[in-house]
């Protein structure tokens, strides 16, 4: 019974202690303790969730470490609200390696992995008392100590900018560290800006001060990391703002409108725009590792050591943030000026004519005069001088243009109306208004050129008409050649008119026995133009087929004899193999021929829609070729005067051509085994749609005299194609003009840069050889006309300019980076992989914080043999270019002392046996840093940061 009693009591009693613990009685509890105790309950719920959880949780993650996370929560104590912020990492090791980039600023400064910072939610964020800084830092570690945490935590004190903090640490039951951290801005002691006297000073921190330290030696841990960057590009800020007045006015900036040396001179787009150097400069880190150092010589003989004696060399990138900021502001390249294009693009539906946008008179165009500048005359004057520049002929950028490039309709680079388009990006800011007067001045001067037989600069005036171009382009190919032409009947013309002169002179004297037999005037048959001599640029199948003769008068009767017949014969250029006339025991002779008409796009649609209207029939299609076959007759005759109907059939067409059955074996359109002069006359019959009744062909034929190609009227008439051109130009809707100038510009400025060398990076031409792509196909609405006022065309536009931008952005990367490896390009190919993948990220996006990071950083581990290749990036600096005029922190590099100076030394001690831990339990010996210091500066400033462990 006793015992059941006793066991039943107990069983009352466990409840009762079980309450007991669990109560808190706050009914005394100052509102110091319940700070403290808020504190350990949020200490505890972060040390129980750990953290897999606290990730889960929504922990924040800390650039630029990879796995630095931080949760907070808000607390309060006597009116006043404080933040408390957890770090931690989510890997298991708990060690820090020194120099790691990635650290965080106290985590570079004291050496810890996980800590709390706990701080006022002010403005400033910084605890100005210093015994609320001493309270606040109590507390916290009141509540750590109870929660058994060894998490080590800071508060900040002092003004901002000195970036100082106190902290403290429980190392468990022996030992704790404190921590301290402070700077210097200005006024730094010249003893401390070298590397004896800032060993002296941590010396001082754990040695007496009565000491002689330079005669002594102590066993201090040393390791010290050297920043070194290069001269950036020094920028004039007067030229810089010559040139932005200059194109704020609405010039273009191509031109030499400076005389000193830009990064870019040499790259493609320089002729336009004048680009910032991605680039900035490059950052050589230089490590010296884990070193024991004795005394304060040794660390002046360190700081005369050369920087190649360093174990490592890391080098970082300066790539400014503006390339990755996703910003358009204040951005200079053909992307910025294209999408100013679209925007013109999308107001020229307004109106129905060019002349409007420039009109004082017409009605609703006053809101685009007061917002929209148009350059002054003698911009206009410059530029159209450029453009027409006597002697500019098209040079090879067939050769370096992309392969993907022609299925852009639009025209070529270095055409006239590519570079026209190239300088109306930059010309008023391309708004409407002045690519409008622009245009205008510019057909201007055109048609100055066309009336005056000048050439037309920067076009082809021989060749076919390129179809794959926009039409603008085919239009003055076409004007081009018509111009070439009218130069050459006018030169005839002349020479015509002084060779008559001569003539009748001679003529007077000669006593000419038989007028029948001279040539006839050519004014007959030729319009009154002036007979040139056969050549391969004027006829088909030129070769030197010997002189050509006159024709005897019409009633002159040929005779069977050949070389009567020969005599008569002209135009011809050669023999058909074995071919025979059909009613004459003649060789058949292929004439010259005149080359067919050139047509533009829109006239080869004309025909198109005639043939669709009046159908596919044979009698149209010659109908249409009319004027080819009258020539092509004609000149037959003339080579082949006794030839018939069929023989021209047999030449022309042999598929019209049919043998008889004992020559079917034999392919009837093969010249060489049609027939012999052993086997005359040549069997066959006209094909049915040649024999048909009321044939146009054969109609054709029974017109055409019998006059060589060279006395033919040309099938180009320069003079009203000429005019059809300009027509054509003058009258063209604003609409049409925008949507090829849209076209054009961006594949003019694709080619352009495209030309830039960037030394082969695999993954720049990709992003160069999907922009071609990309641009192919949202091109297309423009190039098959289908585009209208408001049409969803437009915004695809506009987010081409914006990926076009993106790879600008890259492709001037590439090309700095090109241009400072030159020499190491596994170097440059590694640091722009890097910034691909970081931006690729951005590219499509219009903001860079959803992204996360929105700075570049980057350390790329160089080799033995890369040093020297990096140590000549550093040039000696000039005496404008120094920082300073005296050098004063040793370790030089070229000349260059180093922007920023980073130490840590650190003393060690065993805690057994020593006056650290006299009281320690017997058989504990271990090892344990009892002094570190972090020291970072320059010759004008200077921070330290120092953690001292001490038992308890």
């Amino acid at each position: 019974m006793a015992s059941t009693s006793r066991v039943e009591s107990d069983g009352e009693e466990e409840p009762q202690e079980e309450e007991l613990e669990r109560f808190d009685d706050f009914t005394l509890a100052s509102s110091w303790e319940r700070f403290i105790s808020d504190i350990e309950a949020v200490c505890r719920q972060w040390m129980a969730n750990g953290p897999k959880n606290l990730l889960e949780k929504g922990a924040v993650h800390l650039s630029p470490s990879m796995n630095l996370y931080k949760v907070k929560s808000e607390l309060k104590y006597a009116m006043k609200s404080y933040c408390m912020e957890y770090h931690f990492e989510t890997n298991g090791d708990g060690k820090i390696t020194d120099w790691d980039c990635s650290l965080h600023d106290l985590q570079l400064c004291f050496g810890v992995k996980d800590f709390l910072v706990i701080a006022p939610q002010s403005v400033s964020g910084v605890i100005l008392d210093d015994p609320e800084s001493s309270k606040l830092l109590s507390a916290v570690a009141i509540a750590l100590s109870n929660c058994s945490s060894m998490w080590p935590a800071f508060v900040p004190v002092h003004d901002p900018s000195r970036k100082s903090y106190i902290g403290i640490q429980s190392m468990g039951t022996i030992f704790t560290r404190r921590f301290e951290a402070d700077h210097i801005s200005s006024q730094v002691p010249v003893k401390l800006m070298h590397l004896e006297g800032l060993f002296e000073l941590f010396v001082s921190k754990f040695a007496y001060s009565q000491l002689d330290f330079s005669a002594h030696f102590f066993q201090v841990h040393f390791t010290m990391k050297l920043t070194y960057k290069t001269i950036s590009h020094d920028d004039d800020d007067a030229t810089h703002g010559v040139d932005a007045d200059f194109v704020e006015s609405g010039g273009s900036p191509k031109g030499d409108t400076h005389t000193r040396t830009q990064w870019d001179d040499d790259c493609p787009w320089s002729e336009w725009y004048s680009a910032e150097d991605p680039v900035r400069g490059i950052e050589l880190v230089t490590i010296w590792t884990d070193k024991m150092v004795e005394s304060s010589s040794e660390m002046a003989e360190l700081e005369n050591a050369s920087p190649h004696e360093a174990q490592r060399w890391m080098l970082c990138p300066d790539i400014s943030s503006t390339i990755s900021d996703g910003s358009r502001a204040n951005s200079v390249g053909f992307a910025s000026q294209l999408s100013l294009l679209v925007e013109a693009l999308d107001m020229s539906f307004e109106a129905q004519f060019v002349e409007d946008f420039v009109s004082v008179e017409k009605p609703g165009m006053d809101n685009l005069k007061s917002s929209m500048v148009v350059p002054p005359p003698s911009v206009v004057d410059r530029l159209l001088k450029e453009l027409f520049q006597d002697g500019v002929k098209l040079s090879g950028f067939r050769k370096s243009k992309h392969k993907k490039s022609r299925f852009i309709k639009g025209a070529p680079l270095e055409s006239l109306f590519a570079q026209f388009c190239l300088s109306s990006l930059w010309f008023g800011n391309c708004n409407i208004r002045a690519i409008a007067s622009f245009w205008i001045e510019f057909i201007r001067e055109v048609r100055w050129c066309w009336e005056e037989s000048q050439p037309l600069p920067r076009m082809a005036s021989s060749g076919s008409i390129d179809l794959s171009t926009c039409l603008i382009n085919q239009k003055l190919q076409m004007l081009a050649i018509c111009i070439e032409k009218k130069q050459q009947l006018n030169e005839e013309y002349h020479d015509c008119i002084g060779s008559e002169d001569g003539h009748s002179v001679t003529m007077e004297n000669d006593q000419v026995v038989d007028d029948s037999w001279k040539t006839p005037d050519p004014g007959e048959h030729s319009d009154e133009k002036c007979d040139s001599p056969s050549t391969p640029t004027n006829f088909h199948n030129s070769v030197n087929s010997g002189p050509t003769y006159g024709t005897k008068p019409d009633n002159f009767t040929p005779s069977s004899d050949s070389k009567s017949s020969d005599y008569m014969r002209r135009g011809s250029a050669s023999v058909v193999g074995p071919m025979m006339l059909l009613k004459s025991h003649q060789s058949l002779h292929a004439p010259f021929t005149q080359e067919a008409p050139l047509m533009t796009e829109d006239m080869h649609e004309e025909r198109l829609q005639a043939v669709d209207a009046f159908g596919d029939s044979f009698n149209f299609s010659a109908q249409l070729e009319k004027e080819i076959l009258f020539s092509d007759m004609s000149a037959f005759k003339a080579a082949n005067p006794e030839a018939v109907f069929e023989d021209f059939i047999r030449w022309h067409s042999p598929g019209d051509w049919e043998t008889d059955d004992t020559l079917k074996s034999e392919p009837s359109s093969s010249f060489a085994s049609v027939d012999s002069k052993d086997n005359w006359p040549p069997q066959g019959r006209l094909s049915q749609r040649m024999s048909e009744r009321g044939n146009l062909w054969r109609k054709i034929w029974n017109d055409a005299p019998a006059l060589p190609a060279s006395e033919q009227k040309p099938l180009l008439d320069p003079n009203r194609e000429g005019e059809k051109v300009l027509h054509y130009l003058e009258t063209i809707r604003p609409h049409q003009l925008l949507e090829q100038m849209v076209c054009t510009s961006f594949r003019a400025a694709a080619d352009t840069l495209n030309q830039t060398s960037f030394g082969g990076l695999k993954q720049m031409q990709t992003k160069i050889d999907q922009l071609y792509v990309t641009m192919a196909s949202m091109l297309k609405p423009l190039q098959a006309n289908r585009l209208s006022a408001g049409s969803e065309a437009i915004e695809d536009l506009r987010r081409l300019s914006v990926v076009f931008g993106h790879v600008e952005k890259l492709l001037t990367i590439a090309a700095s980076l090109h241009r400072k490896f030159l020499q190491a390009p596994s170097m440059s190919e590694a640091i722009f992989t890097s910034y691909h993948e970081f931006y690729s990220k951005r590219m499509g996006t219009g903001s860079v914080e959803e992204n996360g990071d929105t700075q570049f950083s980057m350390k790329l581990q160089v080799r033995n043999h890369e040093r020297q290749i990096v140590s000549s990036m550093f040039t000696p600096p000039t005496v404008n270019q120094s920082w300073r005029k005296v050098l004063s922190m040793g370790n030089l590099l070229n000349g260059h002392e180093p922007i920023v100076r980073e130490i840590i030394f650190s003393k060690r001690d065993q805690v057994s046996g020593n006056h650290y831990a006299s009281h320690t339990p017997r058989g504990y010996n271990k090892e344990i840093e009892t002094y570190r210091m972090y020291i970072s500066g320059t010759s004008n400033d200077l921070r330290v940061a120092l953690s001292v462990a001490s038992c308890d």
